[in-house]
């Protein structure tokens, strides 16, 4: 009894050993007596007891958050930048043979891409042109991880912290910038308004009645409002003869003009 309760746990035992599950995602790369003899699944796959090894590979992307890296720029700026890298394994053989820790290496490699690649750059070039550097990092660490039979499919920079002096420098060239863009609609809408004024002068030149009909519209602009005071402006044609025909313009006149201003003043006291 005892001899067929060892026996049943060791057909149990072998059975576990030989018969393995792999799933959707995954791949299990088989090695024999310790040499590679490829890789199996998905699905049910068959093991020689004690003599097929297997290890398991995930196919899955891999989201790899890469640690903040100080970085100088090509024009001597200290930034600190992070970044993430999405990769995936598409020979699992490749993945376990050619690198020890694949995970690890492709962090190291993106790392030390990512010092190099910024580094070689300007800091107007990596807050304009992120785009590009983004590609630029993911096809050069996709040649560092081909022959590890890994496939990097994207990079992107997450952030840029700059110095505090470097964010307020930024900070007085957006505000200089707005101010310039400020003055120069200021001017061009100054412009448009001069043109504007000369076409209304040049019509009202053609028709000097239009004249008296803006000095009548304003006269009924100021009458609308609460004023004390009124000043009524004298065309400049009332005046004419009397600026043609000086000679007329005597003693005798000038004192009947002061007597009717004095009368005008005792009336309104």
């Amino acid at each position: 009894m005892e001899l067929l309760i060892y026996l049943v746990i060791l057909v149990g035992f072998i059975l576990f050993s030989t018969i393995k599950v792999i799933r959707e995602y995954e791949r299990a790369v088989v090695f024999r007596l310790g040499r590679l003899i490829g890789f199996k699944g998905p699905g049910l796959i068959i093991l020689v007891p004690f003599i097929d090894k297997m290890v398991r590979v995930s196919l899955r992307t891999v989201t790899l958050d890469v640690a903040p890296q100080d970085v100088i720029t090509k024009d001597n700026v200290s930034i600190k930048v992070n970044a993430v890298v999405y990769f995936r394994v598409v020979y699992p053989d490749k993945a376990i043979v050619a690198i020890e820790n694949y995970l690890y290496a492709t962090d190291q490699i993106a790392q030390t891409t990512l010092r190099s690649i910024l580094g070689q750059s300007d800091l107007d070039d990596l807050l304009a042109e992120r785009d590009k550097i983004n590609i630029q990092l993911q096809q050069i660490i996709d040649e560092h991880t081909e022959p590890w039979g890994i496939k990097v499919t994207a990079v992107e920079v997450k952030q840029i912290d700059l110095p505090l002096e470097m964010q307020r420098a930024m900070a007085k060239q957006a505000q200089a910038e707005r101010e310039r863009r400020a003055k120069i609609i200021n001017a061009e809408g100054e412009l448009q308004a001069a043109a504007k004024l000369r076409e209304a002068a040049e019509q009202i030149a053609v028709e000097p009645v239009a004249l008296q009909l803006r000095f009548l519209q304003t006269v009924a602009d100021i009458a609308t409002e609460k004023n004390s005071t009124i000043l009524f402006p004298i065309p400049i044609d009332l005046l004419t003869p009397l600026l043609k025909n000086n000679s007329s313009f005597d003693e005798n006149k000038i004192e009947e003009v002061k007597k009717i201003i004095s009368s005008f003043k005792q009336k309104d006291s």
